[in-house]
């Protein structure tokens, strides 16, 4: 999957994968301390920020694989530095990034817009949901309770991660620091942006 890729479209995968592993581990943090106060609805608003790499660095890098591969990277690094869900975690990563990269794919890595984003985020938060139904034992919970988490976490990832990382992509953009990524090369006005 790497072979095609730039040695530099690989580093700054892995630097995304490295501060997002940190700003996940902060997060829940925030959220257990928040889910204290309201309770478990508290993570599903905050769904997004943990989906979020994953569509940052396919809207920067453009190459199929980069949602996944940053998003289970991040999920590592979050378990090395103190996560202690530990394996199951990085499943998470994997299954996470495999929703965003699933949007991408529909589109055959062709499309960038601010939609595609969101349904990467949206992609995210259904395969999480899914994911989390079995493994957390949402059967156990009321149905309307159940639509209500997902309904917050699809609005989160829609959001948070897609809106969110558009912002992050489109404000490094205007760094200059992003100057030789497929991210740059993409014309101003361009549908496909």
């Amino acid at each position: 999957m790497l072979k095609s890729w730039k040695l530099k479209e690989v580093v700054l995968m892995s630097l995304f994968a490295v501060v997002f592993g940190i700003v996940y581990l902060l997060f829940l943090h925030v959220a257990n301390i928040w889910a204290a106060l309201i309770g478990p609805l508290a993570y599903e608003w905050m769904f997004g920020i943990w989906f979020i790499v994953s569509i940052i660095c396919m809207y920067i890098i453009r190459r199929p694989g980069a949602a996944v591969l940053s998003e289970t990277m991040a999920a590592a690094i979050e378990v090395l530095i103190g996560n202690a869900v530990g394996p199951r975690l990085i499943l998470s990563g994997v299954i996470q990034g495999l929703g965003a990269e699933a949007a991408f794919a529909l589109t055959g890595y062709k499309h960038f817009n601010i939609l595609v984003l969101m349904l990467a985020g949206i992609g995210s938060a259904v395969f999480s949901f899914v994911y989390g139904y079995f493994v957390s034992g949402y059967a156990a919970l009321d149905p309307s309770f159940v639509a209500l988490m997902f309904t917050i976490r699809v609005l989160s990832g829609a959001v948070i991660a897609g809106i969110g990382g558009k912002y992050i992509g489109d404000a490094l953009l205007a760094t200059g620091s992003l100057r030789g990524y497929a991210i740059a090369r993409t014309k101003k006005g361009d549908v496909n942006a």
